[in-house]
């Protein structure tokens, strides 16, 4: 079992085209919809063709989960061309299939640099505006998963992740359109949280490829769109000054992590994040603790609250402590993904 460090720009790109195609008055979605549907635009028209609102979308547009972009679309692009017109005849079976399309599934080089640059295009354009927050929300809910882990293993992580999601062992079963069966074989499974997945997880269609189960993360309140009664970033950079509030929002969206990840994430020295940690502490706003000869900082539920806009609670305290222990399976599992008929 593996979960995902961070969103995987793939498939975030495809589940945000679904997206795009779905309810203008969608509750979470609408407003984002509409913001970034302010205009045309060629990347969007093209990309919609491959990938419909619902239905079948071609599982080469998602490869090498994990990968970063750059690398995700060379794969896509570098695509092996009997593959790329099977899936591609598959959705033109269920779609029809436009001239682009064809080029496509030709071989037409031109068409499959269109492809790549409308996939880039698209990324620059309406996902990384809002990438801070779609792995803010990612990482949060990683971090709840691994406290599901240390809190009762991997039956306690695979009982928890949706209300759609039920760990049968040795199966994990899935509320899903059709009836699919994947047999792990000792491959492993890769969960993915992802924040524009909506209802239910998805799968590739193709059990051949490094089996991925992609699952709505917890958003929580965190939307896209900027809330004007909500203090945002701006307020909070006028009170702490841009980079400290910097340093505090990565502490409290990574939910936890060093220095040196600071210094990486921010572009600043390692000696300027350890100064801006040390004002954050002092003010009671992150904790610092040695691991080895490393420092990992994590936010206090104040510095939480004050990150994220909202009152801290009632009767909250810091202490000190060990993390808990995982209780041990009852026997060892071989999990493998059994996605049901609704």
């Amino acid at each position: 079992m593996r979960l995902a460090p961070q969103p995987d720009p793939v498939w975030e790109m495809l589940l945000s085209l679904h997206a795009l195609g779905g309810s203008p008055d969608h509750i979470v979605f609408g407003p984002w919809r509409a913001e970034t549907l302010t205009g045309p635009d060629p990347s969007i028209s093209l990309l919609l063709q491959l990938a419909p609102p619902r239905g079948y979308s071609p599982d080469f547009l998602t490869p090498a989960a994990g990968a970063d972009l750059e690398s995700a679309l060379e794969a896509v692009m570098s695509v092996d061309r009997a593959r790329l017109r099977a899936e591609l005849a598959l959705l033109a079976a269920q779609r029809g299939q436009t001239p682009w399309l064809r080029r496509m599934a030709e071989g037409d080089a031109a068409a499959m640099r269109e492809l790549g640059a409308a996939m880039f295009r698209y990324h620059q354009r309406v996902l990384s505006r809002s990438w801070h927050r779609i792995r803010a929300v990612v990482e949060a809910e990683r971090t709840m998963r691994v406290r599901d882990f240390l809190d009762g293993g991997v039956e306690r992580l695979l009982g928890t992740i949706h209300p759609l999601v039920r760990w049968d062992p040795p199966v994990l079963k899935v509320d899903y359109p059709v009836r699919q069966d994947l047999v792990l074989n000792g491959r492993g499974l890769l969960l993915i949280p992802s924040y524009f997945c909506w209802g239910r997880p998805v799968t590739l269609l193709d059990d051949g490829l490094d089996p991925v189960l992609v699952y709505p993360a917890n958003r929580g309140l965190q939307l896209l769109t900027e809330d004007s009664a909500v203090p945002g970033p701006v307020a909070l950079a006028r009170l702490l000054g841009r980079t400290r509030a910097a340093v505090l929002e990565e502490v409290t969206a990574s939910g936890g992590t060093t220095g040196g990840g600071i210094a990486r994430r921010l572009g600043v020295s390692a000696a300027s994040a350890s100064e801006h940690a040390a004002v954050l502490r002092e003010a009671g706003l992150i904790l610092s603790r040695r691991v080895a000869n490393t420092v990992w900082h994590t936010a206090t539920p104040l510095g939480r609250a004050l990150a994220e806009g909202s009152r801290p609670a009632e009767g909250l305290h810091i202490s000190g402590g060990v993390l808990p222990q995982p209780q041990p399976a009852a026997r060892p599992t071989t999990p493998r993904v059994d996605a049901s008929a609704v």
